[in-house]
């Protein structure tokens, strides 16, 4: 993923602050009123992305039909829900952009649903380091025994991380 273009920046109305309220609920339920601030912002850019602005911050993103919290958004407001777990040793592979395989997940919580976005977490201090989406229903991805259980499209460092507004 190149450097990412802002093209347009703008407030939301109220009735559209309604409707990615609702979305961020059903992906992270009580949670998504850490969320909720004075002003919101959309930000449409020219990658496949369109990112919202929690206080002027890149916090939440929408991508393939559904809202989820970018993981500046996750270290800032931080949350339980929908949580993978990986060990130290997968963390210089992530951060290079690759996908979580299984032996490197050391839990997962039972929320997290096939086709849907998560936080990929490291083991030692539990921060978010990435965002991915779940390949396994959350007791099907633990039930694994190899293979690739998390497409990762968004982490630490990368252009959305780097997104400067």
């Amino acid at each position: 993923m190149g450097d990412i273009q802002v093209k347009k920046r703008h407030s939301i109305k109220k009735s559209a602050v309604a409707q990615l309220k609702k979305a961020l609920e059903e992906q992270l339920g009580a949670d998504a009123a850490l969320f909720d601030a004075k002003r919101l912002e959309v930000v449409e850019t020219d990658s496949e992305f369109l990112i919202y602005l929690v206080d002027k911050k890149p916090l939440l993103m929408e991508f393939e039909g559904w809202t989820f919290p970018t993981v500046r958004g996750a270290v800032e407001r931080p949350f339980e829900a929908r949580r993978v777990t990986v060990d130290s040793g997968a963390v210089p592979y992530l951060m290079n952009g690759a996908d979580i395989m299984r032996p490197g997940v050391v839990n997962a919580t039972p929320d997290i649903k096939k086709g849907a976005p998560c936080i990929i977490a490291e083991e030692r201090y539990g921060k978010p380091l990435a965002v991915g989406i779940a390949l396994f229903d959350g007791a099907d991805l633990l039930a694994q025994e190899k293979g690739k259980v998390v497409r990762t499209f968004h982490r630490v460092g990368d252009s959305i991380w780097n997104l400067e507004l």
